[in-house]
């Protein structure tokens, strides 16, 4: 399988990126990361957050490969940083520690997820530091 039959079978969900990436809407995120679990994805390389810097937005990108296929294929959200993204820490595992380290760093909160707390700051920590509108607090 590749990116293309997620591109066929989500045709009016999905955008190809010029970098070959999939981005999708997060209301659609659910329905789709379990067709690439179905689709022999078995592998959850990582989770990658970032600040698109425009209208308060945040994104995700999901590495996945297919060790029966020998396939790469990376999905990316973009969504306002104030809306919650299903976890699929029921799908993937590995999903676990990527979505509590995007919601220390970044403010992204996971639905579903079994333990959202923070993973690398210590509980009372104030804010993100990886969002670009963060300011470094003066001690």
């Amino acid at each position: 399988m590749s990116e293309n039959i997620i591109i066929k079978k989500y045709k009016d969900k999905v955008e190809l990126l010029d970098n070959g990436s999939i981005l999708i809407q997060i209301k659609d995120w659910e329905s789709i990361s379990k067709y690439i679990y179905d689709s022999k994805y078995d592998y959850l390389m990582c989770i990658t957050s970032y600040d698109v810097e425009v209208d308060e937005k945040l994104g995700l990108a999901y590495n996945f490969y297919s060790t029966k296929n020998k396939e790469y294929l990376e999905i990316r959200l973009e969504f306002h940083n104030s809306e919650k993204i299903f976890s699929i820490t029921n799908i993937w595992r590995a999903a676990d520690w990527h979505e509590r380290e995007a919601y220390d760093m970044m403010g992204i909160v996971f639905e579903g997820h079994p333990d959202m707390k923070r993973i690398l700051l210590p509980d009372d920590w104030d804010g993100h530091p990886l969002r670009k509108d963060w300011k470094e607090p003066e001690f």
